[in-house]
């Protein structure tokens, strides 16, 4: 991986063989992110995303395999608990166009995956919300 700051905006090319949200978190880390938005597109051979049940309170993950293009990655890097925490969907499509997406748990790069970091200045910390399960922006 490799990035480059631009004002308030990072630029990331996230290599082949790299996991996605492994290096999000590094450059989050290393630019002491608190806040900020994330998009990306690319390649990946091998992912996760899962859907949320609501009513059972847990995600039910799916896993691909093979090669997929990234037609969208979308979210947020903030906090929980005053520690780095991120919130991504990902889509991404076989060689059929079929888009398979959801909730983005773990994706592999196969080629690139172009990332553009949008800091936000200021903060938003996250809480549990008992009635849901999820962890929603606490302002």
């Amino acid at each position: 991986m490799e990035y480059k700051v631009f004002g308030n905006k990072i630029v990331a090319r996230i290599d082949r063989g790299e996991e996605i949200l492994s290096k999000i978190k590094e450059i989050a880390t290393k630019e002491n992110i608190k806040f900020a938005e994330v998009y990306a597109l690319g390649a990946t051979n091998d992912f996760t995303v899962g859907c949320y049940n609501i009513s059972e309170k847990k995600y039910y993950p799916n896993d691909f395999k093979g090669d997929h293009e990234i037609v969208s990655l979308v979210g947020t890097i903030n906090t929980m608990n005053g520690e780095f925490y991120t919130h991504i969907h990902m889509s991404a499509a076989n060689g059929k166009g079929e888009v398979f997406g959801g909730h983005l748990t773990r994706a592999v790069v196969s080629a690139t995956c172009e990332t553009v970091i949008t800091v936000i200045n200021g903060s938003v910390d996250r809480m549990r919300d008992e009635s849901t399960g999820i962890n929603l922006f606490k302002f």
